[in-house]
């Protein structure tokens, strides 16, 4: 990563990271925490890495990418909107009635978007159909799935997980926000996933884990993750509300939107 190119990433995480806020304070309604979080990976992969047209955002030799964590929706939205595929006003009306941003992602509404998420636990599955289909296809795009921890709990992963290293799915990328949080507190005191990247690795996956904020990190183990042979997994250690002293490692922000004056806080906090 060059040194443009890390102010780039840097910038494109800073900004995105004050819509999510304002969006959601402006909504009144939404999850802080959980979408701070992957700002810094999705700023890396809309930013740097991933392979994709934001004026043209059904090219058939683009990336896929699926939000499995659906209610990290703003995240995605602030990224999609500051990377060009739609006008960056339109993150005023989120959850709006009628509006294209919904609470959770709707491929059928907001360009970008490769499928309609909301439903725990089955985003991977649909990954493993699009790897599988490209590989048919002799098609060369990636297939990333952006999962939660607290969501690797839901039985459907560990399906989908066999049924990548069975089928070879070099192709497919899982990237697992591993904050340790979910909504009713700590995931080792809901259902304890203990090591994630051992229980990943014993089902014959390739794991890199990395801290997901490093920039650096995220970079290498994308690159990685491009020339495996085998279905990767970057598990990145992350901290639910990253960038907002007040709401890092605060759950009661899994899904509670800011006041104004906690607005003004933050974006004094960012700068912004």
């Amino acid at each position: 990563m060059t040194e443009e190119e890390r102010q780039k990433i840097e910038d494109l995480a800073k900004e995105a990271r004050a819509e999510i806020l304002k969006m959601i304070c402006r909504a009144d309604s939404g999850h802080p925490g959980g979408s701070l979080s992957i700002v810094d990976v999705l700023a890396v992969l809309y930013g740097l890495k991933l392979r994709h047209r934001p004026a043209e955002p059904k090219w058939p030799e683009r990336d896929r990418f699926v939000l499995s964590k659906g209610h990290a929706a703003p995240a995605l939205y602030a990224t999609l909107a500051l990377t060009g595929y739609f006008d960056r006003k339109l993150l005023e009306t989120l959850r709006e009635l009628d509006s294209s941003l919904q609470g959770h992602p709707d491929m059928n509404k907001t360009p970008g978007l490769d499928f309609s998420t909301g439903s725990l636990g089955q985003g991977l599955s649909v990954g493993c159909g699009m790897a599988l289909a490209a590989q048919i296809d002799d098609q060369k795009h990636q297939t990333y799935v952006f999962v939660g921890d607290g969501e690797l709990q839901e039985g459907q992963n560990w399906e989908a997980l066999m049924f990548a290293n069975q089928h070879k799915l070099s192709n497919l990328t899982l990237i697992v926000d591993d904050n340790g949080m979910q909504l009713e507190g700590p995931t080792e005191n809901i259902t304890d996933l203990g090591d994630i990247g051992e229980k990943l690795t014993n089902f014959g996956w390739n794991v890199l884990e990395i801290d997901g904020h490093n920039l650096e990190q995220i970079e290498e183990a994308i690159e990685s993750a491009q020339s495996s042979r085998e279905p990767t997994a970057v598990v990145a250690n992350t901290v639910k509300g990253k960038g907002i002293s007040f709401i890092e490692t605060a759950n009661e922000y899994h899904g509670k939107p800011l006041s104004e004056r906690e607005l003004l806080k933050s974006l004094k906090e960012l700068k912004k």
